[in-house]
């Protein structure tokens, strides 16, 4: 899950998979904004037939954390 995060954010904020590290924060370290980060997570969700919640989206922080939550919802 985590290589398909890593693509995904790769792809839409154009930077190389290598920078896309487990640790770094989406927002911070990657210079994505919140309507980037909400594009990625509607996309997972459509694409994995999933709802995240409100609650787990709002602790969503780096790229670990989102691969973490898919792969619990993703079951």
């Amino acid at each position: 899950m985590l290589e398909k995060v890593q693509e995904m954010l790769s792809e839409a904020l154009n930077l190389p998979i290598e920078k896309i590290t487990p640790d770094a924060e989406i927002v911070k370290d990657l210079g994505a904004d919140s309507l980037d980060l909400i594009e990625l997570l509607t996309q997972l969700e459509d694409e994995h037939g999933i709802v995240i919640p409100d609650e787990e989206v709002e602790g969503l922080k780096t790229v670990g954390d989102v691969a973490a939550v898919l792969e619990k919802l993703v079951k």
